[in-house]
């Protein structure tokens, strides 16, 4: 964990804004500030509301419709909660109840309707909140949270019922947390805490215990979000409103299930823009992960694996265990933004450092060799048989002495260096109290950071308690794991962060003239045949072989000749997904002869199967490549999705395929082509020539384009195998199925 905010850690948070340039101008909309502007070619907007939440986490004046002080009532303590929460924030409690005069020695009101316009947020603690929103809606009331469970977490009739709360919410112009929240949004926050803070957002409040008590190791926490089962506010709001505070550093989510996908990306572009890390923990890994989370919130987990391409693609830093989360938000709020990418590992022992240099480099974290004059200078104090060429061994005694500081500030002093990493795997006084002492004081004179990983199990030894833990400039982990984990995200993040642009500023805001042309071959309802799918893909500029489809033989024999020998003759029918396997191909011909018996061949398996054609495709033999598929598929959370991968049987056998949200521009499809484990195959294996990868990344942006253009009219779509040619020589989709919604 990291130290106490006590001292100089922390992010020139102004300086953060400020690179981020001029934000566009903003329009306030029912208590909501929505950047002005544009949507995309599907008529989705392309910047996400910022909810104005001040009043929410700060109200001035918050009625408790339920209230009670009748020892051994649930709401009884629910009240007296809120009341310790309000006066510690300077709110005027007003508790309702129908039928008494006061609570907890406080004047009640009777009911809803004799609230005045003063009030900002409502807390009901009332078994069914409808009837209270409907009754608020006459007020001016802005928020409103309701606990009671027994919505959507428990199945269909639960989720009609969420729907008509989430209607009734719609209506009354108010925003609601919840239903089936809690009272962690009203939780005793630390107040002697400075530096930037963790913003919190949970769907399972015990899975944010963790997170929160980093205030007692001196980290600070400035809100936390429970969004329950999201019939209203959700998620995203919350990011988009923690990304514009000034105090927040990092704003850790514990996700179940997101409320809607885009919502969700734009969120994360707004914390993008602005330098704010976000960093998740998100169930739905497994089937059985994906069931609990739907038991529990009533939402969509989406796929997985397009769940975490999205979230990679917007910046947001996932992490699998609690700890993880804990130990990367916190490292991410305050630490400065690096000076160099080199990580250097220093270490009393030669085996601790070439373990950790072990795991840190599996990991893609970078470890430069340290130049032979910074070895040379390293070796004043420690002795010439011990490696210092990074790891840094020292050997154990230097650290005793005046040798231990003069070791770290050299290490420091390096150019390539931003990050020292210093794993003390177990307590050894005094050597050990020294050592931690020396690199708490060196943190405080540079800009670099310095993590120490305490490997002890006990965790009460004062240079961890004290020393390492009272200090604001030095990163403190409990193991190896978490450290690389969280060093890495750091260096991701400010990599990404630096000069980022937004993919949804690069989104088509009209329809292009291939719009026009794709719109008139779709068919509701229905799958094209290959030879529409490749009509479909022409109108978008994606190559095709030559071809022609025929309806008899010696038409087929005619086509062959302006086709070019040799050719390859398929049937072709909206019923055919998978022709290889009914031997509905034919590869190679080279005469008429071998043409018309083909025709006949083709017709004769069709008639016999049951399939009806549209006609048989004489098409142009293609030389060969590396075979690749691209696709687009509809994802229930995100909407239309891109995939490219190794082609024709090998993406079924590897399933080795990378998945992309659309926008997104050239950078992203190469990323999706480095993601391949294939992707030495491009570049040329055994003599085979190097494919044309430019345009291959051509014909992904081509489809992301028609996929964002056909949103709601394409459902899927399969170029499946694109034949990628030597370089120079293009792209050709040898084989395309497209599915109309």
């Amino acid at each position: 964990m990291l130290g106490s905010t006590h001292g100089t850690f922390t992010t020139d948070l102004r300086a953060r804004v400020d690179a981020c340039g001029e934000q566009p101008a903003r329009a306030v909309v029912h208590g909501v500030a929505a950047l002005e502007g544009d949507t995309d070619v599907s008529g989705r907007p392309l910047h996400a509301p910022v909810p104005d939440l001040d009043r929410f986490f700060r109200p001035e004046v918050v009625a408790v419709v339920g209230a009670s002080d009748t020892e051994g009532r649930p709401n009884t303590g629910i009240t007296r909660q809120l009341l310790d929460w309000a006066e510690r924030v300077g709110a005027r409690v007003v508790p309702v109840h129908p039928t008494r005069s006061a609570v907890f020695g406080i004047d009640c009101v009777a009911s809803v309707a004799d609230l005045d316009g003063s009030v900002d947020l409502a807390v009901l603690l009332v078994a069914d909140p409808l009837p209270v929103i409907e009754q608020l809606a006459a007020t001016k009331v802005r928020f409103a949270v309701a606990f009671a469970s027994g919505f959507a977490e428990t199945g269909e009739a639960g989720a009609r019922a969420q729907e008509r709360l989430a209607a009734a919410v719609g209506r009354s112009g108010l925003r609601l947390l919840g239903p089936n929240t809690n009272l962690n949004a009203f939780e005793r926050f630390r107040e002697d805490l400075d530096g930037p803070a963790v913003a919190l957002i949970t769907q399972s409040g015990h899975q944010g215990r963790p997170v929160f008590t980093l205030q007692e190791l001196g980290v600070r926490l400035s809100h936390w979000a429970p969004t329950g089962n999201e019939a209203d506010l959700e998620t995203a709001d919350f990011i988009s409103y923690f990304a514009h505070r000034p105090e927040v550093g990092a704003i850790a989510c514990y996700v179940e299930g997101l409320k809607d996908g885009r919502s969700f990306l734009l969120a994360a572009d707004q914390a993008a823009r602005r330098r704010v890390p976000v960093v998740a923990v998100k169930v739905g890994r497994t089937e059985a992960g994906a069931r609990m989370a739907a038991s529990h919130t009533g939402k969509l987990t989406g796929a997985d694996q397009v769940v975490d391409a999205a979230m990679r693609q917007f910046g947001v830093i996932r992490v699998d265990g609690l700890d993880q989360l804990q130990d990367t938000a916190a490292l991410l709020a305050r630490a400065r933004r690096p000076v160099a990418e080199g990580v250097v590992v220093y270490s009393i022992s030669g085996g601790t450092g070439a373990h950790f240099s072990d795991l840190a480099t599996a990991a893609g974290l970078s470890l430069p060799r340290l130049s032979q004059a910074k070895q040379d200078e390293l070796h004043q104090w420690i002795p010439d048989y011990l490696s210092v060429a990074n790891p840094v061994d020292n050997g154990g005694h230097p650290v005793g002495d005046w040798r231990g500081r003069k070791i770290i500030d050299a290490i420091l002093a390096d150019p390539e260096v931003g990050v020292l990493i210093c794993p003390i795997t177990g307590p050894f006084p005094p050597m050990s109290d020294k050592l931690a002492q020396d690199l708490v004081d060196a943190a405080e004179r540079t800009d670099k950071l310095i993590c120490v990983v305490w490997g002890s199990p006990v965790g009460t030894e004062e240079a961890y308690r004290t020393t390492l833990l009272g200090s604001s400039r030095v990163a403190t982990f409990r193991t190896f794991g978490n450290c690389i984990g969280a060093v890495k995200a750091y260096l991701d993040h400010h990599r990404f962060t630096t000069g980022y642009r937004s993919p949804f500023d690069e989104a088509p805001r009209t329809p292009s003239p291939s719009f026009r042309k794709a719109q008139a071959l779709m068919r509701p309802g229905h799958r094209l045949s290959e030879h529409a799918a490749k009509q479909l893909l022409r109108a978008y500029g994606i190559r095709v072989p030559r071809e022609q489809l025929v309806t008899s033989a010696a038409a087929a024999v005619r086509a062959a000749g302006l086709v070019g020998y040799p050719v390859v003759m398929k049937a072709s029918g909206p019923q055919l997904a998978h022709k290889t396997e009914l031997g509905l191909v034919k590869v190679g011909l080279t005469s008429a002869s071998q043409i018309r018996d083909a025709y006949r061949e083709l017709t004769d398996i069709a008639r016999y199967e049951g399939i009806d054609l549209d006609g048989v495709l004489v098409c142009q033999m293609v030389g060969r490549g590396v075979e690749m598929v691209v696709g687009v598929t509809h994802d229930p959370l995100f909407g239309p999705t891109v995939t490219v991968g190794l082609g024709g049987v090998l993406v079924e056998v590897l399933n080795d395929a990378a998945v992309r949200v659309p926008p997104f521009g050239e950078r992203e499809a190469r990323d999706m082509l480095a993601e391949l484990r294939g992707r030495a195959l491009l570049d040329g294996v055994r003599g085979a020539p190097a494919a044309d990868v430019d345009a291959l990344v051509e014909v992904v942006l081509r489809v992301q384009r028609m996929a964002l253009e056909l949103d709601g009219l394409l459902a899927e779509l399969d170029i499946n195998p694109l034949m990628v040619l030597p370089r120079g020589q293009g792209a050709v989709a040898l084989d395309a199925l497209a599915v109309c919604r």
